[in-house]
């Protein structure tokens, strides 16, 4: 292709123009090397593996001695083999569907030199084994050049795409320091971020073993010498990060407006589903509601009750039927969408061709929006687009194997088109398995871990990203202040149509005019999210609650388990040693721990990377690939600086926990402490009718202006209902009576006055009497009685009454 999006169909035009020079050879490919191994980018000549309905190989086998395995010396430069012991090599099916290779037949293989070192390798047959001479050597050389320069353009690319995927993964795991981050959901994160940094190694699965001190619990050696640990397993499929991106926009947004985002995945019905999500909403009584809707007519129903009770709903990414009650929708112009896709595959099959599309659904809106703008675009040119077919509900393993089945029934299908977030990957791991990987060109939409391996290795074209961060931003904003100005006054001042579009980017691993480069898209939206982050202030007024609700993907679940393992094991060696290690555990004798090769079935490589934080390893990152030597020494720092930033993430989050752990021991121990204070001061103070309208109030300990406004509250209850005339007032028991307890007894007498009870002291000790006279302190009117007794005697005289005494 003119502007390098399409690497491809580059090395294939270079293979086909180097085949044609005199004498022609009849068959050509090109090998690109990845790691320690081979695979096939273009193959040309080999008509009959079409015709027999063989799928093209993609792996020619290991490389050896730095060159390929019937060819070491290609390495150091152009050379011939024989042409059978070549295809036995590297494309054993070739002598299978294409018949005996001719006598004495050849190959020439010559290196693709990039910044000196072989990149890859150009094959092709000749009729002898001569090496090239002369005019056609110099030909060959001025291809391979140009091969040279656009793997070398390729890899520069790329190098900066890995880079900024790198620095977007170290970022979401810093995000996760300042959270109570999960081990399950920091695994997804860890797991397909580094395979879509590190897309040569193609790890087959990323372990989390989390160790804790001895000192009880996770860590601690058993009897029999063993640790014991939980082992997080990421599953195989990659995670639909794409509502997670949208929540992290509304919450970035949520920061400083009082907002508390609730945010839930749900199918479209069923237990858990959205309709269940929604009613539980409404019910609670939340304050808005945010919602990617799986099937916009079933949510009709919910958006009806929604605006009874008053609660604003705001529809993202799908949009809702016409005349819907939700007031607003924020997302893509699917339509236009559609249209760029269709664009941009104009622009791959310039000569047009048969094109197939693959969705979640035919039930969603935007899908079909999408479909309808593609099938626009493609009007006035000699394209076929195919009856999309449904992947069901993201299901990514049935999304590949609908795509496979569909190249296998019609070889024809030239391009495709993934309509939604799965649809891509799916269409290039098919094309991969089956040797079409680059020559069947794909535009994808939406961007997780995949689309962007797959980008990187040429196996998709270009992709449309959607801007859900922005979409979850807006609508947190906007649903702040229909709750707060109201939704009217707030749709006043937006467009009248009720719709915002946040537009889509077109995204290739190359630059073009018509797109941005994949690397240039990763750190602008980076940019734009640290730009967009609200500093966290103290909103004015109650919080605010909003229910965000996107859609569950089917995939693959975090295994979690207890594991025991050897201190003579990988892992224990690591947590020994506190420094990676990388074995083959073939090539060990098996020596490592059951419990370690357990789900590592054919394993050739296994990474140990120590999680260390404040000095000590807290657990280990452990990787396994079916690639021999698939971790070298230049790929250990990567997964250090990962490993790293991790284990911040998971002391930080241990933190949090033990924080909030010791913060509601401390919430019960006050709650106890006011508990045990309220009964102290209710037995300190008690009020005891003893008498038609005298009562009797003991003081017990110190008298505080705390407890003073305690005693004169209960004090004035007490006389109101029991319509008492004299209160007696004991202070026999108050530790020390000064200046302070003196003023607050008159107060309380003077509040008895009001009512129409007098208060009487009983009590004073003459310790007591002595220390009031020297410090000076009066208690004013108030009637003092040495005993309780006295006092009695003294309440019943002012109320009328008599003691009688009988025998």
């Amino acid at each position: 292709m003119r502007h390098g999006v399409d690497l491809f169909a580059t090395l294939q035009q270079i293979v086909r123009r180097a085949m044609a020079i005199a004498p022609r050879a009849p068959r050509g490919s090109l090998l690109l090397c990845e790691g320690n191994r081979l695979v096939y980018r273009a193959l040309e000549g080999f008509g009959a593996f079409a015709r027999q309905g063989v799928n093209l190989p993609t792996d020619a086998g290991l490389a050896a001695g730095g060159g390929p395995r019937a060819a070491p010396e290609a390495a150091s430069g152009m050379c011939v083999v024989s042409a059978h012991a070549w295809y036995e090599a590297h494309l054993p099916l070739a002598i299978a569907a294409e018949g005996a290779v001719p006598a004495g037949a050849g190959v020439l293989v010559a290196p693709v030199a990039v910044r000196g070192a072989p990149a890859g390798y150009l094959a092709l047959e000749q009729a002898t084994l001569e090496p090239p001479q002369g005019e056609r050597r110099v030909m060959l050389e001025v291809f391979l050049d140009a091969a040279g320069a656009a793997l070398e353009r390729h890899r520069l690319y790329d190098e900066k795409a890995r880079l900024a995927q790198e620095i977007r993964l170290l970022e979401q795991v810093l995000n996760a320091v300042g959270t109570t981050v999960e081990p399950d959901h920091l695994l997804d994160t860890l797991a397909h971020g580094i395979k879509s940094v590190q897309i040569d190694q193609q790890w087959a699965s990323v372990e989390l073993w989390l160790v804790e001190d001895a000192g009880g619990g996770e860590g601690a050696v058993a009897a029999s010498g063993e640790l014991d640990a939980r082992v997080f397993r990421a599953g195989r499929s990659a995670p639909m990060t794409y509502f997670h991106t949208l929540r992290d926009g509304a919450v970035d947004a949520a920061r400083g407006l009082g907002i508390s985002v609730d945010f839930r995945l749900g199918p479209p019905g069923g237990p858990g589903g959205q309709r269940e999500i929604l009613e539980d909403g409404i019910r609670r009584g939340v304050d808005g509601i945010i919602i990617a809707p799986c099937a916009p007519e079933e949510a009709e129903e919910g958006f009806r009750r929604a605006a009874e009770a008053g609660i604003p709903v705001i529809v993202v990414d799908t949009p809702p039927v016409p005349g819907s009650r939700a007031p607003l929708y924020i997302g893509t112009d699917n339509v236009a969408a559609g249209r760029l896709a269709g664009e941009v595959m104009r622009r791959l099959l310039p000569s047009g061709g048969v094109v197939a599309p693959q969705r979640p659904t035919k039930d969603a809106i935007n899908t079909r929006e999408r479909i309808e703008g593609f099938c626009a675009a493609m009007e006035g040119a000699e394209f076929t687009v195919l009856p999309p077919h449904e992947d069901s509900e993201h299901d990514q393993e049935l999304g590949t194997e609908l795509a496979r089945a569909a190249l296998q029934r019609r070889p024809d299908i030239a391009g495709a088109f993934g309509v939604a977030v799965g649809g891509g990957p799916a269409w290039g791991r098919a094309a991969r398995e089956i040797g079409r990987g680059g020559e069947l060109k794909i535009v994808a939409f939406d961007l997780f871990s995949a689309t962007v391996a797959l980008l990187r290795r040429g196996a998709i074209h270009a992709t449309i990203v959607q801007r859900e961060y922005d979409m979850g931003y807006r609508a947190a904003e906007i649903v702040h202040r229909m709750i707060t100005r109201g939704v009217e006054p707030t749709l006043a001042e937006l467009p009248a149509s009720r719709i915002i579009h946040t537009g889509v980017d077109c995204v290739t691993l190359e630059h073009t005019p018509w797109s941005k480069t994949l690397s240039d898209h990763l750190a602008l939206d980076a940019a734009r999210r640290v730009a967009s982050r609200r500093v966290e202030g103290n909103a004015a007024g109650r919080p605010i609650e909003v229910l965000l609700i996107g859609v569950a993907a089917r995939r693959e679940p975090v295994v979690e388990e207890r594991v025991s393992f050897s201190p003579r094991s990988l892992v224990g060696r690591v947590l020994d040693a506190g420094r990676p290690l990388v074995i083959d555990p073939a090539g060990h004798g098996g020596r490592e721990d059951a419990s370690l090769l357990r789900g590592h079935a054919g394993a050739r490589t296994l990474a140990g990377v120590p999680l260390r934080a404040r000095g000590s390893v807290v657990g280990v990152l452990v990787l396994s690939s079916e690639r021999e030597d698939a971790c070298g020494s230049d790929d250990v720092p990567f997964l250090e600086r990962v490993a790293g930033t991790a284990a911040v993430a998971i002391e930080n989050a241990r933190l949090f926990s033990r924080i909030s752990e010791r913060t509601i021991e401390l919430e019960r121990s006050n709650q106890l402490q006011e508990s045990m204070l309220r009964t102290i001061h209710e037995l300190s103070s008690p009020v005891v009718p003893i008498a038609d309208g005298v009562l009797v109030m003991p003081v017990v300990g110190t008298m505080d202006a705390q407890r003073s406004s305690r005693f004169i509250e209960s004090l004035l209850k007490e006389i109101h209902e029991h319509d008492a005339q004299v209160v007696l007032i004991d202070v026999t028991g108050m530790a020390v009576v000064d200046a302070t307890a003196a003023n607050q007894l008159v107060r309380a007498a003077q509040a008895a006055a009001l009512l129409g009870a007098e208060a009487v002291l009983v009590g004073v000790t003459a310790g007591a009497a002595q220390m009031m006279v020297a410090q000076g302190l009066d208690v004013g009117a108030m009637v003092t009685h040495v005993d309780l007794a006295r006092g009695f005697r003294y309440a019943l005289a002012k109320t009328g009454g008599r003691i009688l005494y009988q025998r």
